[in-house]
């Protein structure tokens, strides 16, 4: 037996009643299909806007990154075809900081870096937190300087290692300029020596303020006579840069001379370090 078919508001029959409204007879849309349009126009319009920003934009930036990477090649390019002697302090320093910081314009930094710290050998010399304080140097980038200053340090040690010291007294002279005259504080430093006075050894014995550096003759002959070191070359810095020995220097200087000679340990030389030169307390005739 047929089943009646259903009637009343849940008939499937009329199933337009909950389409959209269909256009009017003049082929004019809806107005819910009207609003739909006008979203995806100003969809459409946005997305056209930020493609041509994106255009307009990217000429700028090809041309900002041609002229980066021509300043460097051109000042390789001096530097290949005439060595350092073409370049300035911080153009040089500039050359190293393209290594350092591959994606950033590195000339201010090298010029800030100079500016603050005079030289290329006082960049290298000044202490890590000291570097950072200039604009653009980093943690990391400040280790680097530091690790190459360690490297210009060791390559002028190994000019002095094993040789005759008393004959390469200018070499000796280079690598204690290089390893201390920028140190912000007083640092004692002992070249210890062998019987032909060639170097086994060179410790920092003590470190200080910046006026003093405590040192006691009694541990610098133990320490040379732990070595079987027959002589000692004293060194030390000046923080303020001017290498002039005080009264306290040449006061100590010769308390470890005294202690030092019946034990048959000689002391050549009392140097003093600044940045401006050094001293030599026998050069002086004060020992």
């Amino acid at each position: 037996m047929a089943r009646p078919p259903r009637s009343g508001p849940l008939d499937t029959e009329d199933d337009n009643a909950f389409d959209l409204p269909e256009p009017d007879e003049d082929g004019d849309a809806s107005p819910l299909e009207a609003a739909g349009d006008e979203r995806g126009f100003f969809a459409e319009q946005a997305a056209k806007s930020g493609g041509a920003k994106k255009r307009a934009a990217m000429p700028a930036a090809e041309t900002a990154d041609a002229h980066y990477h021509g300043h460097r090649e051109r000042l390789r390019a001096r530097f290949r075809e005439s060595g350092d002697s073409a370049l300035a302090d911080y153009e040089i320093l500039e050359l190293l900081l393209f290594r350092l910081i591959p994606r950033r314009d590195t000339k201010p930094i090298a010029k800030a870096l100079i500016a603050r710290f005079g030289t290329l050998a006082g960049v290298f010399g000044a202490q890590p937190a000291l570097l950072q304080e200039v604009k653009g140097v980093g943690e990391a980038v400040a280790l680097d300087l530091k690790l190459i200053a360690s490297v210009a340090q060791r390559m002028l040690k190994s000019e002095i290692r094993g040789r005759q010291v008393l004959s390469s007294w200018s070499s000796v002279i280079d690598y204690c300029h290089t390893a201390m005259a920028y140190e912000s504080t007083e640092q004692f430093r002992i070249l210890f020596l062998d019987k032909r006075n060639a170097l086994i050894a060179d410790e920092v014995q003590g470190r200080g303020t910046v006026d003093h550096t405590p040192v006691y003759p009694r541990e610098v002959v133990k320490r040379a006579l732990e070595l079987s070191a027959t002589a000692i070359i004293l060194v030390h810095n000046h923080p303020s840069g001017d290498p002039t020995p005080s009264r306290a220097d040449i006061d100590m200087t010769k308390m470890i001379v005294d202690t030092a000679k019946p034990l048959g340990i000689t002391v050549h030389d009392h140097i003093i370090i600044g940045r401006d030169g050094h001293a030599s307390l026998k050069g002086l005739r004060l020992i």
